[in-house]
């Protein structure tokens, strides 16, 4: 009997152990699982109010930023903007229909000219939270009058301020029966996009290798690459803002939007305002000849509810910017560019180790 009751306390103890171990795992998945939730959260949160990471896709901003270098993007900076849209956490996945009423945050201070800025690209169809992101630099702020003549900009009637990164389409002669190297022409820093006839080349680069390049031996001459201003380059594109102009080398001037600003509408200047008007303040307009109807009101005029922004790549010649699809709302403006965190050169399939960490500067 003794033997027997042994056997049992034996195994009493034993089932007691297990249960002592399974409610230990069970603690510790308990604490793991509230871990992995607190970490969630607070990604979550970081990510709606303070730092976005950002992935440039295309060559629209070199050489001052690269395809494939990956940026911490600072909301605080400019103000973070509340949810706007019901959606799956670090997804583009929203729920349609879904969208929440929102205001922006206090931020550190307001867009400067020439700040980088990620914004949602303003034309696309879905909520502003859900639209692309882009990156461009801020180069008309709100109240400006901006223009471009032969490919250059101007600022309130001044040629507006270079940067060192800023690429340009430049026609490149040379002499006869030389021809242009692109592997040289790459390993100087530039890139050769074509010929315009024999002994002239169109070469993509900055400034500064332009001027390294005017002394090669082999060069006659370097010019700035200006389309004809009766050259079309709209007309098969559907883009509102560009059908008062033919080509982004050629901008009449305008004034960007600002607040408060009232502005009287016609026939000629509404491709200027139109998606203003009807996508980002939404209003309902008809129109009737020369008069117009905004939300069943007949008025020619219009008072601007937000701030306008007119952004530019630095690859001047190969970016679709504020010259094609016209200016972004302060509402879609998500934040400052900060910093690289980590560069890949997608052709080599190398990290680009000079690029880590690197602070942007504007």
């Amino acid at each position: 009997m003794a033997d027997k009751l042994s056997k049992e306390e034996r195994e009493q103890r034993r089932s007691r152990r297990r249960g002592e171990q399974n409610e230990e795992a069970k603690s510790w998945l308990r604490e793991w699982m509230d871990a992995l939730l607190f970490a969630a959260v607070a990604a979550i949160i970081i990510r709606a109010f303070f730092f976005e990471a950002y992935r440039i896709p295309t060559p629209s901003m070199e050489k001052t930023l690269l395809t494939g270098d990956f940026l911490i993007v600072s909301k605080i900076s400019y103000g973070p903007r509340t949810p706007m849209v019901l959606g799956v956490p670090f997804t583009n996945i929203y729920m349609p229909g879904a969208v929440l009423p929102w205001t922006r945050l206090p931020g550190f201070s307001e867009i400067e000219r020439n700040d980088i800025v990620v914004f949602n690209y303003p034309i696309d169809l879905a909520p502003v939270a859900a639209k692309t992101s882009y990156i461009k630099r801020a180069v008309g702020m709100p109240g400006d009058t901006l223009q471009i003549d032969d490919a250059e900009l101007y600022i309130n009637g001044e040629q507006a301020h270079d940067f060192e990164g800023i690429q340009r389409t430049y026609s490149v002669s040379v002499r006869d029966r030389v021809r242009l190297s692109p592997a040289k022409v790459e390993a100087a820093g530039g890139r050769l996009i074509g010929s315009q006839n024999q002994g002239t080349y169109r070469v993509t680069m900055t400034e500064s290798v332009a001027r390294n390049m005017r002394e090669w031996p082999e060069v006659n001459n370097i010019d700035l690459f200006v389309l004809p201003e009766d050259f079309n380059e709209f007309s098969r594109r559907d883009f509102s803002f560009s059908s008062g102009f033919n080509n982004h080398h050629h901008i009449p001037q305008v004034i960007v939007p600002r607040e408060g600003q009232t502005v009287t509408l016609s026939p000629s200047n509404y491709h200027i305002y139109e998606n203003i008007i009807t996508r980002y303040e939404g209003n309902n307009v008809d129109r009737n000849g020369d008069q117009f109807v905004i939300n069943g009101e007949p008025t020619n005029e219009y008072t601007i509810q937000q701030d306008y922004y007119f952004m530019m790549g630095d690859n001047r010649d190969d970016s679709e910017d504020s010259r094609f699809w016209g200016f972004v709302p302060q509402s879609h403006v998500v934040g400052k560019a900060g910093m690289i965190y980590f560069s890949w050169d997608h052709e080599r399939w190398l990290p680009r180790f000079d690029r880590l960490l690197n602070v942007i500067h504007d």
